[in-house]
């Protein structure tokens, strides 16, 4: 199955769950403002999340006269993929992380930090951005923007089932079941959703890289050299959202012991793992 299958897929199940929680708070009224409310949020993740991200996290885009290394790398990589060269942003933090975005490979941003540029060498580099080019070329990075913005939504949703008029929950006890599931498992529901792609996707787009540079040690050793920096700051603006993007999950730092019960991201020494069988396979 495709990445655009999948996305498709994914925002119809999405809006009919959203639909369903709507129903559950307002009956057939609420099912139809949810419908209305899902077209709409389908339509600004579409065009416009890949906008907000980027001017969330003030990044800046940079062409081939400014930025010649890093603009080198990222359309070596895409002609390798096969893909359209896509538009690339250096976000001025000291923390090396890096994400893409973008609904399609056509219309794709690669987003580096500062940090990521002075702290890791050419090979590290390459390694990091061949796996945001291998989410660019299988359309991850719509998926994950969609389900982040129907994961907030139905959370909004299941907590605003808790003002529901005392009328309205008196009327049966079925409607005060009804808004007490929306207002407690709603949005731990939205949020499984969200962590659960994410999760999967970073394996694929680790082994991606492998394939595209043909050194998977290249983003082994990056991996390895973020998560330690992961570990000591946090990105300025980062929020629950948009850190799922990133390569490496960017609230470590805040998380603490708890990281891997809230990472939006396997492990990273899962990952090392994946990334050392793949390589003892090439050899």
């Amino acid at each position: 199955m495709t990445g655009r299958i999948k996305t498709f897929i994914l925002m119809g199940g999405l809006m009919l769950i959203f639909m369903w929680v709507g129903n559950m708070i307002g009956g057939q009224s609420g099912m139809k403002t949810a419908f209305w409310a899902a077209l709409g949020m389908n339509f600004f993740s579409y065009f416009f999340s890949d906008k907000m991200v980027l001017k969330q996290y003030h990044a800046q885009e940079v062409k081939q006269n400014n930025a010649p290394e890093l603009y080198g790398i990222v359309k070596r990589l895409a002609d390798k993929a096969g893909l359209p060269m896509p538009k690339v942003y250096i976000i001025p933090e000291k923390i090396p992380n890096a994400f893409a975005t973008g609904r399609n490979p056509s219309h794709a941003a690669v987003a580096a930090t500062q940090g990521l540029l002075d702290l890791m060498d050419k090979n590290e580099i390459e390694g990091v951005l061949a796996h945001e080019m291998s989410h660019v070329k299988h359309y991850d990075i719509l998926t994950s923007s969609i389900a982040a913005v129907f994961a907030g939504a139905i959370a909004m949703l299941g907590n605003a089932s808790r003002y529901q008029n005392t009328a309205a929950r008196s009327r049966t006890q079925r409607a005060g079941l009804f808004g007490a599931f929306g207002a407690i498992l709603m949005p731990l529901a939205a949020t499984i959703i969200r962590f659960a792609i994410s999760r999967t996707r970073e394996f694929e787009a680790d082994a991606g890289a492998a394939d595209l540079t043909g050194h998977p040690e290249w983003l082994m050793s990056a991996l390895s050299k973020l998560e330690a920096y992961s570990k000591q700051d946090v990105i300025k603006n980062v929020n629950n959202q948009t850190a799922h993007m990133f390569i490496v999950n960017p609230l470590a730092a805040v998380n603490g012991r708890f990281s891997s019960l809230f990472a939006t991201h396997p492990s990273t020494q899962d990952r090392i793992e994946r990334l050392a069988q793949i390589k003892s396979q090439i050899l």
